[in-house]
């Protein structure tokens, strides 16, 4: 009898953990969502309007606020300069990861574990905490003023845990593949790149979104070397539009707004590589 009991109680707490669990992820989202939405009918709405009527939608729809921004040549400079920052930052960081990663975890000398060490204490040091002497080294190789002196020193400090992340997926792959592509004549570098990277497709895409999101949203190290602002990116482009647009609410509004939309199209296309990326490792570990 308590057995049945039992029983017939376990259809009715499934479902109503499944609806908590429901009920917690649309939350979850609707407090990431709200926002980003109001912010962006924010850009349609005068200034009157969006006091008065801050989340309701606009009456009418003033398209002027976007409208300025797109004609200005100032967002397509700093768009085009945030997109070359990113595409080099994320492609240096996925080569220059994937090939210490793979020698870590897949051959053996003497000193190996201490030197991984060494690149794994990176992750002790954020940026923020070596601004001073990175600044000095910047200034005395002539990179500041420059995209590289932002590129080089994003891909440098994002290379110790891309390195730990890609090192586990190269370490899963099983060790009899290595040694049947060796007996097919399989240098260690072809079976690097023509084996090996395929495999492991799904982390170097989660590393590399990753990287795409953190350079985008970067602000304080472009902040410190860029003077110049025909080289600024987006998120300085935010600053001083909100410094010269203080007081008019709408138009900073619909900069922000264009200012996310590429991360969150970016966003949209590679969540499948990210979740796929991630949950692969879980899986192989």
């Amino acid at each position: 009898m308590a057995t049945e009991s039992n029983a017939s109680r376990q259809p009715g707490s499934s479902v109503l953990a499944l609806g908590i669990k429901y009920f917690v992820a649309v939350g979850g989202a609707a407090l990431i969502i709200l926002p980003i939405v109001a912010a962006m009918l924010g850009g349609f709405k005068t200034n009157a309007d969006l006091q008065t009527h801050p989340f309701s939608l606009p009456q009418p729809f003033v398209l002027t606020n976007y409208a300025n921004i797109l004609a200005g040549q100032s967002f397509w400079q700093q768009l085009l300069n945030s997109t070359l920052v990113m595409l080099a930052t994320t492609l240096g960081t996925v080569i220059l990861a994937a090939m210490p990663a793979f020698v870590f975890a897949r051959m053996t000398f003497h000193g190996r574990n201490l030197l991984f060490n060494y690149f794994s204490l990176g992750l002790m040091f954020p940026i923020t905490v070596a601004i001073l002497p990175l600044y000095i080294l910047l200034r005395n190789t002539h990179l500041v003023d420059s995209l590289w002196g932002i590129i080089i020193p994003q891909v440098a400090f994002g290379l110790p845990g891309n390195i730990l992340i890609l090192r586990n997926f190269f370490t899963a792959v099983p060790k009899e593949l290595e040694e049947a592509a060796a007996l097919d004549g399989c240098t260690t570098l072809g079976f690097f790149w023509r084996i090996m990277l395929p495999l492991v497709r799904p982390a170097l895409a989660a590393v590399a979104v990753l990287t795409v999101v953190v350079s985008w949203n970067a602000f304080f190290l472009p902040l410190l070397v860029l003077n110049n602002q025909a080289l600024w990116t987006l998120p300085l482009g935010v600053m001083q539009f909100q410094g010269q647009f203080g007081q008019d609410w709408a138009k900073v509004l619909a900069f922000v707004s264009l200012a996310l939309v590429p991360t969150i199209i970016f966003y949209l296309l590679a969540e499948k590589q990210i979740v796929e990326g991630l949950t692969a490792g879980a899986v192989k570990g």
